[in-house]
């Protein structure tokens, strides 16, 4: 009895660990014999006496011991029992908690590849920030506006016909009745000129610019963004080794002229050109034509982010930059995130001809393709029509949120907040007016459940402008007005 009363004193279990039991006596019996506390060649307790002793089955602590045979970690005789396996203390192995030995590993800047701190080093704490649904969240669409049932029916019946043709490997480049419809809607709603072939899916265009970066950018290289800019795309280039420089952007768009002064090399230009990221230009005829001059004289690539063109309230929705390129210059990045909903994740590159197959062979390394059912859905969605009058009800239902959230912060934001209306995208920008930052205002409001993104985080090298970005197009009328109030509340309260 002796011999086995070490090795029952130090088990103990918690049933109300989420750990299953025999996985428990497991762990704390390879503890104490990794860890020299039951010498090795000690007999460890009988199954029953264990069972008894913790107050569980026999078949539990079965399950344990058999674990640790398979492990290496104890000896069966017999009709001898179990006993500690020889010199196991002495192997190197341990069983120390997993935070120890997390706290003793090297940092994380010490095991990883160059490659591998350029990818981590970007602080992307923005992106999981917002919770759908809140007031004032930035980019979200009208979930309770979109047609999951009519979604739900295509989908079922796209599963049905077509089950065997889908669930094998696809396309590297995309589901090709997809890629078709993509590229017939590019082409009569926003001037896109291209062929089938130029069309990769991919998984939203945060994937399409990390794919453009991992094959145009080598470190080093000069990289123009737009200053304010997306966040998404500066963190996608910096993962890339690039060498951001910010251009600012007025009420034509990025200045061409500003960026030539700064910087003479650029390897790729990256804009918003049909609804600036978050200020909201469109660039004029004069700088779209100096950008593809620029390019072409010399061999620059050209981002084009077409985000949420689709969103214009008055008038047609505007040329791509794309359509205006003849030499191929351009990379156009579309996405059904904002125009359908982001747990789609699909979006889309239309690749310059020369680049085609380079970048087709880079989708195989990097994911093979997008999930092929998800492809399938959306091709018979946008082939039966359903796309077209979806973004038609969609303009229609963003206008009148615009108006809704112009009208609730006149009545509740006024003295506090200065507002003004657009014709296009899914955000106001709101200028601050009771003397704090963007980021205290924004913070705050975050603690009282308001979700503000300060402008001042978009800038890399500029000076910031304070600002808030108000989404409206995912916040219901009833949110829109009681987020009103509390960010009222929290900017009075906190003031």
């Amino acid at each position: 009895m002796r011999t086995h009363q070490p090795a029952i004193t130090l088990v103990h279990i918690d049933p109300t660990q989420p750990e299953s039991l025999h996985v428990q006596i497991y762990e704390r019996l390879r503890h104490v014999i990794t860890t020299g506390k039951l010498m090795p060649g000690m007999r460890l307790p009988s199954s029953r006496m264990l069972a008894v002793e913790l107050r569980v089955s026999r078949n539990t602590v079965l399950a344990a011991y058999a674990q640790l045979i398979a492990e290496g970690y104890a000896d069966s005789r017999p009709g001898g029992g179990t006993y500690a396996c020889p010199n196991i203390a002495d192997s190197g192995f341990s069983a120390v908690p997993k935070q120890k030995t997390l706290a003793a590993s090297p940092d994380q800047s010490a095991v990883l590849s160059n490659r591998g701190r350029m990818l981590s080093a970007p602080d992307v704490s923005w992106a999981a920030r917002s919770r759908t649904g809140m007031a004032f969240r930035v980019g979200a669409p009208a979930f309770d506006a979109f047609a999951f049932s009519l979604w739900s029916r295509i989908t079922s019946r796209v599963l049905k016909r077509k089950s065997r043709s889908i669930v094998g490997y696809g396309d590297a480049a995309g589901y090709l009745p997809l890629r078709e419809q993509v590229a017939l809607y590019l082409a009569t709603a926003r001037g896109v000129q291209c062929d089938l072939d130029q069309i990769v899916i991919v998984n939203g265009s945060q994937n399409a610019l990390d794919l453009i970066a991992r094959m145009l950018i080598d470190p080093g290289d000069t990289v123009w963004i737009e200053e304010p800019g997306y966040l998404g795309a500066r963190a996608a280039f910096l993962g890339g080794g690039a060498n951001l420089m910010g251009v600012p952007v007025d009420d034509e768009g990025l200045n061409v002229d500003e960026g030539l002064a700064r910087a003479k090399n650029r390897r790729l230009i990256y804009v918003t050109r049909s609804h600036q990221f978050p200020l909201g230009a469109i660039m004029s005829l004069d700088r779209r034509a100096e950008l593809i001059a620029l390019a072409r004289k010399t061999t620059a690539w050209i981002v084009e982010d077409d985000y949420d063109s689709e969103f214009r309230y008055s008038g047609r929705p505007l040329q791509a930059l794309q359509g205006m390129d003849d030499g191929g210059h351009v990379i156009y990045v579309g996405t059904f995130s904002k125009v359908l909903f982001p747990a789609l994740r699909l979006g889309y590159i239309v690749v310059p001809k020369p680049l085609v197959k380079a970048f087709n062979v880079a989708r195989v390394v990097s994911g093979f393709h997008t999930a092929t059912p998800e492809q399938a859905v959306l091709s018979e969605f946008m082939a039966e029509g359903h796309l077209v009058r979806h973004l038609r009800r969609m303009r229609e239902l963003y206008r009148e949120r615009q108006q809704i959230l112009l009208e609730a912060a006149a009545a509740e934001l006024g003295g506090l907040v200065e507002l003004a209306p657009s014709d296009a995208g899914m955000h106001l920008v709101g200028r601050p007016l009771n003397g704090r930052t963007d980021v205290e205002i924004s913070a705050a409001a975050a603690r009282d459940g308001i979700d503000t993104m300060p402008l001042s985080i978009y800038y890399h090298d500029n000076a910031p402008r304070n600002g808030l970005l108000l989404g409206y197009t995912g916040v219901r009328p009833p949110l829109i007005w009681s987020g009103a109030r509390d960010l009222a509340s929290s900017m009075t309260r906190n003031g």
